[in-house]
């Protein structure tokens, strides 16, 4: 390697989210700006590869580590490299880059690639659930027992989630919490509570709309029981960034959570599901992690109408989806029936 070039580590994914990688690999042979830097590649063999790959990465003081994957393999990179030189880069190709939204990467992975290439570094918060690390969102209740079955699903994409997030919200039950904080203590019944570093679950689903991620706080979500009747509201909320205008919604702000619960349970950080305690500690850290990216990130402006059309192109996405499933299913049984009328005739 040409020592005056800054050095670039690219960590792949290779079975995140649903698209083939290898798109994005003729992507760094042909637009990477090898004149400016010099690169190597990494494949992740297994669930938490990553961490160990950008730690070295970040000990052999490398300018960038650059994740390939979804919201858990950007969780694995930059939790290795956080209070260190080394800065993240995001490719996104998982299934709700949620990070990488917010930080308003493109799903483009040229218009991705570019952004490294320039190479325009900030300095974000973090946040911990019981000390493990999270940049994006975690939490408990309902939106974190979704994860645990995702992730049991054994395969990805929208429709798999949103099958899980109908099918589980039919017999979810929501628990008694109290919350503490610098401010006091509360109790609430829940259906869910969500911490946010940043804005969104990702696919832009807004769960902490006003979260930025240099402000050292937490940005807390308690979505209280509600009826089959505010479903429609609450979901079009979700993806139009104003749940926080919800009845059913409560918010706040503070440094650090403690969230007592009746039993142990499941909780969940950038999406992915852990078993914990009672007692779960969420807090913020600043000025934590060093991240690549764009040089003019654009305000928000977007009206309700456009936020509208965004929900309505999500729906759109799922809707086909759906149409494709069946069509794949239909598939099946006629060529199952095409066999079984080719063995008949044999008889």
């Amino acid at each position: 390697m040409d020592e005056k070039k800054k050095k670039i580590s690219f960590i792949i994914n290779p079975i995140s989210g649903t698209q083939s990688k290898d798109s994005i690999l003729h992507l760094l042979e042909e637009k990477f700006d090898s004149d400016k830097y010099d690169m190597d590649l990494v494949y992740t063999e297994y669930a938490g590869h990553a961490v160990h790959i950008a730690a070295e990465k970040a000990k052999e003081g490398v300018h960038a580590v650059i994740a390939i994957g979804g919201d858990g393999t950007i969780n694995e990179v930059a939790r290795s490299l956080v209070h260190s030189e080394t800065a993240l880069g995001i490719i996104p190709s998982g299934s709700g880059n949620g990070l990488a939204r917010h930080l308003q990467i493109p799903m483009d992975a040229l218009k991705a690639l570019e952004i490294i290439n320039i190479g325009n570094i900030d300095v974000i918060d973090y946040g911990k659930i019981n000390d493990i690390p999270f940049f994006c969102t975690c939490g408990v209740g309902f939106d974190a027992f979704v994860s645990l079955k995702f992730s049991q699903a054994g395969k990805r994409g929208p429709l798999t989630y949103l099958e899980k997030t109908l099918l589980e919200s039919l017999k979810y039950q929501p628990e008694t919490y109290e919350l503490e904080t610098e401010d006091g203590t509360h109790r609430y019944k829940a259906f869910l509570i969500a911490c946010g570093n940043a804005s969104q679950y990702g696919n832009n689903a807004y769960i902490t709309p006003q979260a930025t991620l240099t402000d050292g706080l937490l940005d807390v979500t308690i979505l209280e029981p509600f009826t089959v009747l505010d479903v429609p509201s609450l979901a079009f909320q979700l993806f139009n960034k104003t749940i926080d205008q919800n009845s059913r919604i409560k918010t706040f702000r503070c440094k650090t959570l403690c969230i007592h619960r009746g039993k142990p349970g499941v909780v969940h950080f950038d999406g992915d599901p852990m078993m914990m305690g009672e007692d779960v500690s969420v807090k913020i850290i600043q000025n934590g992690l060093r991240v690549i990216i764009p040089t003019h990130a654009e305000k928000d402006n977007s009206n309700v109408l456009q936020r509208a059309q965004e929900y309505i192109n999500g729906l759109k996405q799922i809707n086909d989806a759906i149409v494709e499933d069946i069509a794949h299913k239909n598939r099946m049984i006629l060529d199952k029936g095409k066999r079984q009328i080719n063995r008949l005739k044999k008889i």
